[in-house]
């Protein structure tokens, strides 16, 4: 078989364990497409957007932390892959992506489709190269593969649509031998975090994704420290099943119990984290920061004490030098802390619990009748999300989209067992669930994908409802039907502004997904709800699960401000003299 570029690619791709390609097929990469036809155990999945292909290849790199690999061709094809592979970027998860482009001889002369690919990438990749002569692979491929690994990030590789088919004049096989070192940071520096925690009375631990492969050594520390532990929407998955000293997330999609041990405590203990939102870390606490790259350490809070280090190895030494420590005065760390802070959180979910319950609607007869009487304004999300919760396998995979879809994942969704979680959890692009779950899927087309869909994502990339339909991925996709941009009409009324061009004028999604081919239902009273749920998680092959929730809905943030409820009363206000204006001209 010849030699040529294509062949190195796709052999290559092979070696590396890459068992499908995300894309749409046309010129540039017809010869690339050709390979991977030839290809035994490569698979080309052919999208209906290169955004859902690079937003399925990221999937599937995050839940292996292998290469994920997307193409997209010459001009429009490769734009489109743009914020599905920021979201890889931002999720720093290793994606290769192969860009085509107008032939070599037509290079710089503005043809037709012609985009300058290294220029449009720069930003997004951590390596991107354009093919000029065969003779460049496969070391231009093993470049870009080491920096996609070696980095986590997203190597761009571009190939002309006359190299392709062209032949390599020696035969040299790729290597992409690649070890992943383990760091640790300077003993001293690891003596002063130990005595600055010996010496403190209320720790509270963040711990984020960094932290997932450490979880014994992590629950050991939150132990020994009698430490509630914060956990980041990432950190769900791997800390919050079986866990007693998990006290759920803090921020805006947060709880009280979060945030107040987050300002209750004297000292907070940051363990593979880079939680973004500045606001809702507390002023004037004592702060010890684990992380690898040191570039993290302090840029959200002041940091005390940096130590640039895997958060395993680290907490380890920590422990060494915690169990050397004499004893403390007062005998061990004071656990009222910790108890208080758990005593909080299960209060405030044995609460999230009613609200979910279907029979809490029916309690509201005899008082005041507000938007929240579902009984009028649709389904509780949060019983839907509920519902999947009850009836979802303990090892599936969930995706959900950016907005209130995330809110009742994170706060009705347990990530026990074997359950995985994936999200635009650090770009916040809207219609990511899906595709990520159309990746996921591919992985193993026996484990349970669950999609939480908002109606606004859904319908953005509606058309690769087809792909799950073309190659029959039984993922079970749950849309919030809202007719909402829902998170997007909670920012404003907050901020006092009344509702404004977030109402959607939605089809009956399972009617569509019916007319491609795919069981859709539909779910208007919530007394079919939980038998919905089961249907839909029992008919094999794709399903979309339609349920019309109430657009009233609203999540109270972990803590709320005065600002924002007088906001909130303000909007509602506002909308209502809207509404009766709107009556009266008719």
């Amino acid at each position: 078989m010849a030699r040529t570029v294509a062949r190195v690619i796709v052999d290559a791709l092979s070696e590396l364990g890459v068992r499908q390609v995300f894309g749409v097929v046309g010129d540039a990469l017809n010869p690339l497409t050709d390979a991977i036809r030839t290809t035994d155990d490569v698979e080309w999945v052919g999208c209906r957007h290169e955004e859902a292909a690079a937003f399925a290849a990221s999937a599937q790199s995050q839940l292996t932390d292998r290469l994920g690999v997307c193409m997209g061709t010459v001009g429009p094809g490769s734009v489109h892959l743009l914020n599905g592979l920021y979201d890889a970027a931002k999720s720093r998860t290793p994606v290769l992506a192969i860009a085509g482009q107008v032939p070599l001889s037509e290079l710089g002369s503005d043809a037709f489709q012609e985009v300058d690919n290294d220029l449009l990438f720069r930003d997004v990749a951590v390596f991107r190269a354009t093919v000029t002569d065969p003779d460049q692979l496969p070391q231009l491929l093993e470049t870009a593969v080491r920096n996609a690994l070696g980095h986590k990030g997203v190597a761009v590789l571009t190939v002309p649509g006359d190299l392709g088919d062209r032949e390599l004049h020696h035969d040299r096989p790729a290597r992409f031998s690649l070890t992943t070192p383990t760091t640790r940071p300077e003993a001293s520096a690891v003596r002063r975090a130990a005595d600055l925690l010996s010496s403190a009375d209320r720790i509270t631990l963040l711990v984020g994704q960094g932290a997932r492969a450490a979880r014994e050594d992590v629950l050991a520390l939150a132990d020994r420290l009698a430490a509630p532990m914060v956990l980041t929407l990432k950190a769900k998955e791997g800390f919050e099943g079986d866990n007693a000293f998990q006290i759920g997330q803090t921020g805006l999609i947060g709880n009280p119990a979060a945030a107040g041990a987050m300002h209750s405590a004297d000292t907070l203990l940051l363990l593979g984290t880079d939680f973004p939102y500045r606001d809702w870390y507390p002023e004037g606490r004592k702060v010890i920061q684990v992380d690898t790259e040191p570039a993290h350490i302090g840029r959200r809070v002041p940091v005390d004490i940096g130590l640039v280090g895997d958060v395993g190895a680290t907490v380890r030494d920590l422990l060494d030098q915690l169990s050397a420590e004499p004893t403390r005065p007062d005998g061990a760390h004071n656990r009222g802390h910790l108890e208080q802070a758990r005593k909080h959180f299960l209060s405030w979910r044995e609460d999230q619990a009613r609200l979910a319950d279907p029979a809490h609607d029916k309690s509201l007869v005899g008082k005041v009748r507000s938007a929240l009487d579902n009984r009028e304004h649709g389904i509780r999300p949060e019983a839907l999300a509920a519902a999947v919760d009850r009836n979802a396998t303990d090892d599936a995979i969930f995706t959900s989209d950016t907005g209130m879809a995330t809110v009742w994942l994170s706060r009705f969704v347990e990530m026990r067992g074997t359950r995985r979680l994936l999200g635009s959890y650090n770009l916040g692009s809207m219609a990511n669930a899906m595709p990520q779950a159309l990746g996921a899927q591919h992985l193993d087309r026996d484990r349970q994908v669950v999609a939480f869909c908002g109606d606004g994502g859904l319908s953005m990339l509606l058309g690769d409802l087809m792909t799950l339909k073309t190659y029959q991925l039984p993922v079970k996709l749950v849309v919030f039907d809202n007719r909402r941009l829902g998170m997007v009409k909670l920012e404003q009324e907050q901020a006092g502004l009344p509702e404004f061009g977030t109402v959607l004028d939605n089809p009956d999604f399972a009617a569509v997904a019916t007319a491609m081919g795919i069981t859709g239902i539909r779910v208007t009273d919530p007394a079919d709800l939980d038998d919905a749920v089961r249907r839909a998680f029992a008919t094999e092959g794709p399903v979309l699960l339609d349920v019309l929730t109430n657009p009233d809905e609203i999540a109270v943030p972990a803590k709320p401000t005065v600002e924002q409820g007088w906001g909130f009363a303000v909007a509602k206000m506002k909308e209502l003299l809207r509404s009766h204006g709107d009556e009266t001209q008719h």
